[in-house]
C-alpha cells in the first residue's frame, strides 16, 4: 500500500545547497496514526534516485482522540461532535464529557465506525491513494441552553478501566429559533488545502486556501457557523482530512462535502471526477438553510426534490425570515467559461426544476461552490431580473439572488466574455462570503477577498413583517374573490 507524500526541494530555504551540500528544511507533521520518514532524492520528480533515508519518526500517542469538528444537530439545541482516534470499539468506549463552565459535567456516549478501501469505488482511491482513516466517532449533545457557552473533552475508556483524554474545547450553542439576535455565517466552496510549510503534494493546485483560512481564523470571534459548500479538501483519490482547520474550528459548527460521482454507483453524474470515492453524505438542514446534494438527482418528481420542497415549506418565516439555499454545483446562474461552453450558464438541468420552488417559498439567496470564482446576480426569476437595485433591497425581492462562492483556494476558473444583464459582480480571485443577520429585519451580505480580508462586494436586505407575508410572482396560489 502506498501512502501520501509531500516534498520540498532541498534549496527551498537553503539557496546555496547545491554548492555546500548543507540545508535546513522545516516540515509540518500531522498525526495520522502512522510513522513518518524523510528521504533525500536526486534527479528531480522526473527521474528520482534515492540517496538517503532517515529513521522513522512517530508521535508519542498516535491513537489519542483528535480533530473534533462540530455540526449543528437536528434541533436548534443539539450539537454533533465527530472525531477520530486509533481505538476501535473492541478496545475502548468513546464518549464526550461536557457541560457549562463551572457546573457539573455530563457524559454522552459515542458511536464508532470506520471504512476500508473496499468502500471506495475505484482506483486510485482504493489503490495507491488509500490511507487507513482510523476510527470515526460521533456523539450527540442534547438539550443545550440557547446562547450558552459549553466546554467539552473527548474521552475513551479502555478495557482496563483507565481513560484517555483529548485537550479541552469549547463552543457556544445557537440562539432559540426566532430570537432577535446577531447571527453571522461564513460560506465558501472550492477551498481545498495547501501546506503551511511550503511543501508540494499530489494535486498541487490549492494555494489560495492558506489565505482563506488565515482570514477566517482572524475573524473567528465574529463567526457563528461555517458552511463549506463542496470541495473542502479535494480528497480526490488521496485520502486526507480537513484537519488544517483544527483546532480553531472545534469551536464552530461546520458542514461540507466533495463530489462523489463515479460510474455505476447511483450518482447523478457518470464521470470519474471523484477519483474513486463514492460516499459523500447528504446533509439536509432546515435551520435557515436548505441544502441540496448535487451528486444525486434533484429534478422534479425525485425524492430529493420532495425533500428540498419540504425543507423550504417547513420554515417558519416569522422565526427564520432569511431563507438561504445551498448546493455544491451551480444549479442557478454562473458566467463561468465552462458553463458558457455548455450553452447553459448553469449546471445542466440545474434550475429548470428548482426555480419554481425558490420563487414559491421566497428563497432570498442561493449560494454555490464548484466554480472557482465569485459572482453575484440580481434578484432573478426565469432569467429576468426582478429588481434594478444593486446594493440595498427593501421588502420582497420577487426573485432569488444567486451567488457563486467557489474561490476558497483551488485554481481559479475564468469567466466567459458573454455579458448578461443578470450578472452584477464578478471577481476572478480567492475569497469567501459572510452573512450577518443583524435581526429579523436586516441582513448584510459581504464578499471578502482572501488576500487581505477586506470587503469587495456587499448588499443589504431590509424587510418588515408584512413583507414576509407578501406574495411574489408564482409565489402564492391563485385566488379569486369567490375563494
Amino acid at each position: 500500500m502506498f501512502s501520501t507524500y509531500q516534498y520540498q526541494y532541498a534549496n527551498y530555504s537553503s539557496p546555496r545547497y547545491e554548492n555546500t551540500g548543507k540545508g535546513l528544511l522545516k516540515l509540518q507533521l500531522i498525526n495520522q496514526r502512522s510513522d513518518f520518514s524523510f528521504t533525500l532524492f536526486s534527479g528531480g520528480t522526473s527521474n528520482p534516485k534515492l540517496i538517503a533515508a532517515s529513521n522513522t519518526v512517530a508521535f508519542a500517542n498516535p491513537k489519542d482522540p483528535v480533530y473534533p469538528p462540530l455540526a449543528q444537530g437536528k434541533e436548534w439545541n443539539e450539537m454533533t461532535v465527530t472525531w477520530t482516534s486509533g481505538h476501535g470499539i473492541a478496545e475502548a468506549q468513546p464518549f464526550v464529557e461536557w457541560g457549562p463552565q463551572g457546573r457539573q459535567k455530563m457524559r454522552s456516549p459515542g458511536g464508532t465506525l470506520t471504512f476500508d478501501h473496499r468502500s471506495m469505488c475505484g482506483a486510485p482511491a482504493r489503490t495507491v491513494g488509500w490511507r487507513d482513516p482510523g476510527f470515526i466517532h460521533t456523539s450527540f449533545l442534547k438539550e443545550l441552553w440557547a446562547n450558552s457557552l459549553y466546554h467539552y473533552q473527548l474521552g475513551h475508556k479502555l478495557l482496563n478501566g483507565s481513560y484517555i483524554w483529548s485537550q479541552k474545547y469549547q463552543f457556544r450553542d445557537s440562539p432559540y429559533p426566532g430570537q432577535n439576535s446577531l447571527q453571522r455565517v461564513v460560506i465558501f466552496g472550492g477551498m481545498g488545502k495547501d501546506e503551511a510549510d511550503g511543501s508540494n503534494e499530489y494535486y498541487n493546485f490549492q494555494h489560495g486556501s492558506l489565505n482563506t483560512t488565515h482570514w477566517l481564523f482572524k475573524d473567528l470571534k465574529t463567526i457563528d457557523i461555517v458552511f463549506h459548500i463542496g470541495d473542502i479538501s479535494y480528497a480526490i483519490d488521496i485520502f486526507r482530512s480537513g484537519i488544517s482547520l483544527q483546532p480553531r474550528f472545534s469551536q464552530l459548527p461546520q458542514i461540507g462535502n466533495h463530489e462523489r460521482d463515479w460510474p455505476g454507483t447511483g450518482s447523478f453524474y457518470g464521470n470519474e471526477d471523484s477519483g474513486g470515492e463514492c460516499g459523500t453524505p447528504l446533509i439536509m438542514v432546515c435551520y435557515r438553510f436548505c441544502i441540496a446534494d448535487t451528486e444525486h438527482d434533484w429534478r422534479e418528481g425525485t425524492e430529493q426534490c420532495k425533500s428540498i420542497e419540504h425543507c423550504l415549506a417547513s420554515v417558519d418565516m416569522q422565526k427564520q425570515p432569511w431563507l438561504i439555499f445551498l448546493a455544491h454545483r451551480a444549479l442557478g446562474y454562473s458566467s463561468d467559461i465552462f458553463y458558457a461552453g455548455e450553452a447553459s450558464l448553469e449546471e445542466p438541468m440545474g434550475r429548470e426544476s428548482l426555480q419554481k420552488l425558490w420563487q414559491k417559498y421566497k428563497v432570498d439567496i442561493a449560494i454555490y461552490g464548484h466554480v472557482h470564482n465569485y459572482e453575484r446576480t440580481c434578484p432573478i426569476y426565469q432569467s429576468t431580473c426582478t429588481s434594478e437595485e444593486k446594493n440595498h433591497y427593501e421588502g420582497t425581492l420577487n426573485g432569488t439572488i444567486h451567488v457563486v462562492a467557489g474561490g476558497g483556494g483551488a485554481n481559479l476558473s475564468e469567466f466567459t466574455s458573454v455579458q448578461t444583464k443578470w450578472s452584477l459582480f464578478r471577481d476572478y480571485d480567492y475569497g469567501f462570503v459572510k452573512l450577518t443577520a443583524v435581526d429579523h429585519s436586516n441582513l448584510l451580505f459581504e464578499y471578502k477577498k482572501s488576500s487581505d480580508g477586506k470587503v469587495y462586494d456587499s448588499f443589504g436586505i431590509s424587510r418588515g413583517y408584512g413583507d414576509i407575508l407578501a406574495c411574489t410572482v408564482d409565489g402564492c396560489p391563485s385566488t379569486t374573490l369567490a375563494s
